[in-house]
């Protein structure tokens, strides 16, 4: 590839230069956009959405569109964006991701795609990787949006969403612990404060011209969208464009895990309890082995055996059956692969996921398949009740939905071809505004833990001395505390800031930069906030001292398994053409080198013959680094496309079933009636039936009543089907041992149960609209709308038009409740 660049170019310098012509008309506009007043400005905005009315194309209109943004920007922000950022924002309009340092202002670039698409009047997401983001965003954009004349809305993971309002006093301030924000809203000399946030409905959110939210509520408002029972209830209005803020942390890192929406399906058992106790009288590498590169446990005949006496049962698989075995293996895996205070926190009695990549709490988030109740077990805390899957959906998928998308990131050249393979996107490096002068130096490997946390503890203490900021890098919050005690014996004042006290977050990672400052984080991907020198707000006297001691030294503690990661945590010295030093400490003994680093490099391990808190100069364990890190890539994009090739199954059959459901939603006549046509083919009884039913009810009266009946049986189909698909794909891999491709299986057998959901949706539709009662008629008030509706009631001998939902007090050899005519046990109790 890098002949090829040499060559021809690379992509990067190709678009920069074919943008060149575009630059120089946004160029040549300044001085005429300067000569505007304030209240010209919305007036334009009208002028640029009637020239695309009229036929006019984004890139004609956009030379003008980015010379009024910028323009509003320097008049409300006293920001002017730079040539390169214009650059930028060309290459976000255009569909592409582009990666820019970080300090260059990535937030002010995202504002001229965003004017621009937004003039279309469908709508623009902005996506970021948590709430608070998402509202300091809003807010001090929004500043720029509401002076052209356009407005900004916020989902949060709240139930409150917001409008930006500059006008908006609120009577009650917002405290810092309230339960609707969880994190401080103060980063230096931006604060922000709720005056300019007017809480709305989550439908007004997106209603407004810019919706800011994170990636998480994206997805869950689509999959929650498509179990609505009213149109109102509607929140998206469509998936138009998209620019997504730290791209490869929302699109590749956190891609290996779907969005699953889930409904609660009843009490959990003791079996997680029961289990957990057998589970730890298990012993590792006798009872059980686990591969740490899958994360996954498997049982040894010993361990099956001793599970069985414990259990006082002679066979599991006979007597108890795939239950019991799952439950083994979850509460087994629950010990010995997840780790409280890396994977997860006990707060207020409560297990909540720590994400892996920014080290920040997840709270609403759970492992599925059972296995959050089995560490709840595992850690003595309630144990809530199990779920039962309502859709889900991969990120990959999801965002695919979107006409156009584009993203931002500091560090996206690394993961180029997963971007291009996946999501068809080019990654576009932008220059910085002014030279890069940090200093980034070697490794300094050492043969064990505890000997590199000596030698990291003295190294901050000589940094300290001099007075210049240290931000140190960990990649969880055991080692982040383990770091503080090391610190504490050295005498080194210092802050902490893990998953446990991410509520000053901002102000932390603002004043980090600061004199004498010493920051020890968790992973900073995604932190989304600039290290000044000499803090925030700058003070100059400080920051002249900082710049002249060298800057911002970043060390890292360990190699993440991601190199993106690393780069991230770099980058975080040397802005804006700021001096700064960063080098990383890593040890033999790091998860990295013991899981994935050679045999050779292993059996290296304590030959060297010097004191463990001295470094190792060695290029051939540098380079054994280096490899781990990129085979760790590869197995993570393997998995990543697996997932992918599965859910792509899925999405065929979910575009299908939410098509037609929303077809429902939105009472379609043509809709509901190929409904009837479809479950009256080959049946001249049932077209029979339909007409009497049609003439007595009335016209419109009969058509709501099976676009109901059509809602709740394709909502019911679709959450058994999901449950039979996951089941599907946990069995398909057995097949591999039979020379069949798991993946190739999984097609065929998916296919064929979908057919059937069809053909049994047909079936339960005809038996429910056969059982209409056309008798007993009562008319009820909707509140919401004002309006009346009207509800057929059944007799007490007769199937309800909407049957209950409710299952669990329906005996088995009962009819079933959905009115198909069969014993439950044979039907919905399956």
């Amino acid at each position: 590839m890098s002949i090829l660049n040499t060559i021809f170019g690379s992509p990067s310098s190709k678009f920069i230069s074919n943008s060149q012509k575009t630059l120089k008309l946004i160029n040549n506009l300044e001085e005429s956009v300067k000569a505007l007043k304030n209240e010209d400005f919305p007036i334009k905005t009208q002028e640029l959405k009637d020239r695309l009315k009229n036929g006019e194309s984004l890139e004609d209109i956009l030379p003008m569109a980015f010379a009024l943004v910028r323009e509003a920007a320097k008049r409300n922000l006293g920001e002017r964006h730079y040539d390169v950022q214009l650059l930028g924002g060309i290459a976000l309009n255009s569909g592409k991701i582009v990666e820019m340092k970080t300090g260059e202002g990535k937030t002010l670039v995202a504002t001229l795609p965003t004017y621009l698409n937004a003039l279309t009047g469908l709508g623009v997401h902005i996506v970021t990787v948590n709430d608070y983001l998402a509202r300091r965003d809003a807010v001090l954009m929004g500043q720029v949006y509401n002076f052209l004349g356009l407005t900004v809305g916020i989902i949060n993971s709240s139930n409150v969403s917001y409008l930006y309002d500059p006008n908006h006093k609120q009577e009650k301030k917002v405290e810092a612990d309230d339960s609707l924000d969880k994190e401080r809203d103060t980063v230096g000399e931006f604060k922000i404060i709720y005056d300019f946030l007017k809480p709305s409905s989550r439908r007004e959110a997106y209603a407004a011209d810019i919706t800011y939210g994170t990636n998480h509520e994206y997805g869950f408002d689509y999959l929650r969208d498509n179990l609505v029972g009213r149109v109102e209830d509607l929140v998206q209005r469509g998936h138009n464009f998209a620019v997504v803020d730290e791209v490869d942390s929302i699109l590749i890192d956190e891609a290996r895990t779907p969005l699953i929406i889930s409904s609660q399906s009843g009490d959990s058992e003791d079996f997680y309890v029961k289990f957990y106790n057998i589970a730890k009288q298990l012993t590792k590498d006798t009872d059980y082995t686990v591969d740490e590169k899958l994360k996954a446990i498997s049982l040894t005949d010993d361990g099956i055996n001793k599970a069985e006496d414990l259990l006082g049962i002679s066979n599991i698989y006979t007597e108890k059956g795939i239950k019991y075995v799952h439950h083994l293996e979850t509460a087994v895996k629950a010990q010995a692969v997840f780790e409280r205070d890396r994977d997860y926190v006990v707060k207020e009695g409560e297990v909540i996921i720590v994400d892996p990549f920014t080290g920040r709490l997840q709270p609403g988030r759970r492992w599925s398949e059972g296995i959050h109740q089995a560490i709840e077990a595992k850690e003595g805390v309630k144990i809530e009740k199990e779920t039962r899957s309502s859709g889900s959906i991969t990120f990959q998928n999801y965002f695919r939905f979107y006409k156009k998308l584009s993203g931002m990131t500091g560090t996206g050249l690394t993961s180029s071809e997963e971007f291009l393979k996946v999501y068809g996107l080019d990654v576009i490096v932008i220059p910085t505004h002014r030279p890069n002068i940090r200093l980034d130096r070697s490794d300094l490997i050492f043969q064990t833990e505890k000997g590199k946390f000596q030698a990291i503890a003295r190294k901050i203490k000589e940094v300290n001395a001099k007075g210049q900021p240290v931000l140190v890098g960990t990649i969880s919050i055991e080692k982040n505390e383990l770091l503080s005690a090391y610190l504490k014996q050295e005498g080194v004042q210092h802050i902490l800031l893990n998953a446990k006290n991410h509520e000053h977050e901002g102000e932390i990672i603002a004043q980090a930069g600061r004199l004498g400052a010493v920051t020890i984080a968790t992973n900073m991907a995604g932190r989304g906030i600039d290290i000044k020198l000499g803090g925030n707000p700058i003070v100059k006297e400080e920051y002249k001292k900082v710049k002249e001691l060298g800057g911002l030294y970043v060390l890292g503690t360990e190699r993440h398994e991601a190199r993106r990661i690393d780069n991230q945590l770099r980058g975080r010295s040397g802005r804006q053409g700021d001096p700064g030093e960063t080098q990383f400490y890593v040890s033999l003994e790091d998860d990295l080198m013991r899981v994935f680093g050679t045999e050779n490099i292993k059996k290296m391990m304590g030959r060297f013959g010097i004191p463990e808190d001295q470094p190792i100069e060695n290029k051939f364990i540098g380079r054994a680094l280096e490899g781990a890190q990129a085979k760790i890539e590869g197995f993570h994009f393997d998995s990543r496309k697996n997932t992918l090739e599965y859910d792509n199954v899925m999405n065929h059959q979910r575009n299908a079933i939410y098509q037609r459901r929303r077809d429902m939603l939105t009472a379609s006549k043509d809709g509901i009636e190929k409904i009837l046509t479809d479950i009256s083919t080959d049946n001249e009884d049932m077209v029979k039936i339909i007409k009497e039913k049609r003439e007595k009810l009335g016209d419109e009266n009969f058509l709501e009543t099976v676009r109901r009946i059509a809602l709740y049986t394709n909502d019911i189909l679709w959450m058994e089907h999901l449950e039979a698909m996951d089941y599907l794909r946990s069995s398909v891999n057995l097949r591999a041992y039979g020379q069949r491709e798991p993946i190739v299986e999984y097609k065929k057998d998916g296919l064929a149960m979908f057919k059937e959901m069809e053909i049994t949706f047909k079936d339960q539709v005809a038996s429910l609209v056969t059982n209409i009662n056309t008798e007993n008629v009562v008319t009820v008030s909707t509140p919401e709308e004002n309006k009346s509706s009207e509800v057929f009631v059944t007799n007490h001998d007769e199937t309800n038009v909407l049957p209950n939902t409710k299952t669990d007090e329906v005996g088995r050899n009962e009819l079933c409740h959905c009115g198909s005519g069969k014993k439950y046990k044979k039907c919905h109790g399956k």
